[in-house]
């Protein structure tokens, strides 16, 4: 992956509703992080020129919109946010192979001299969606770690560059892909925080020790009245995870 600073693996997810908030939350905890994440919320209320506010800021930012259409629309949507210059973006892995494999086109798109574009990630099973849900409501069959993989492995076969899978999955992924793709976990949750509507989730050091590559966090750090302590204290739990072995 390329990465070195233990901050830079933890993503901080802006989900507020103005640029104001937003640059806030940056100028509080940039020193804190790697990336942060500009979700529908943030996007749709203040538009393309918060993340590139950010970036102006010498911020790097994952813009999760979660592309899911025909693959022509998919492939032109991932062109125009890979150009912007994001350095990850996000599309729904039950879009197929040919939709994800247009993502990959249209990332592609962007590639400049230096041969590297944004990192597209497959969404798998959304955080919040249970084994109950999953089976009973959506209808599909199986645990929710078989469908994960299952759709890892649709992604990889894509060219996708990592997935977006909840704590309880890191294994099971790593244990199948390895570092071929890159895995970024939300439902990612401190001790000291709430859970909020996540249903599977992991401490930070739980889920480092798992094997995340990446861990989304939002409403422990923005919400809380020290952002930036809240951010060291994350970093600092990571970085003792990463100091032990895996288990």
């Amino acid at each position: 992956m390329g990465i070195v600073a233990v901050k830079d693996r933890l993503i901080v997810a802006l989900d507020v509703d103005t640029r104001e908030e937003a640059l806030a939350i940056v100028r509080a905890v940039g020193d804190y992080c790697g990336l942060f994440k500009v979700g529908m919320q943030l996007h749709n209320s203040a538009g393309f020129g918060v993340t590139e506010a950010i970036m102006a800021l010498g911020y790097p930012v994952f813009l999760d919109l979660k592309f899911h259409d025909i693959p022509h629309t998919v492939l032109q949507a991932a062109a125009v946010v890979s150009r912007k210059g994001v350095r990850m973006f996000t599309v729904h892995a039950t879009g197929g192979r040919e939709m994800l494999a247009g993502a990959v086109a249209g990332a592609n798109q962007a590639k400049g001299a230096t041969g590297e574009g944004p990192l597209v990630l497959a969404v798998t099973i959304l955080t919040s969606v249970s084994q109950t849900v999953l089976n009973a409501e959506i209808g599909l069959p199986g645990t929710v770690a078989e469908n994960v993989v299952r759709l890892a492995a649709v992604a990889q076969a894509a060219g996708v560059g990592g997935v977006v899978a909840s704590p309880q999955e890191i294994r099971p992924l790593k244990q199948r892909f390895g570092q071929e793709l890159v895995v970024v976990t939300p439902g990612v949750r401190p001790v000291w925080a709430a859970g909020n509507d996540q249903a599977r989730v992991m401490t930070p050091g739980e889920a480092i020790r798992a094997g995340a590559d990446y861990l989304v966090v939002g409403r422990p750090v923005t919400a809380a009245r020290d952002k930036a302590g809240a951010a060291r204290r994350i970093e600092e739990e990571m970085a003792r995870a990463l100091a032990a072995p895996i288990k």
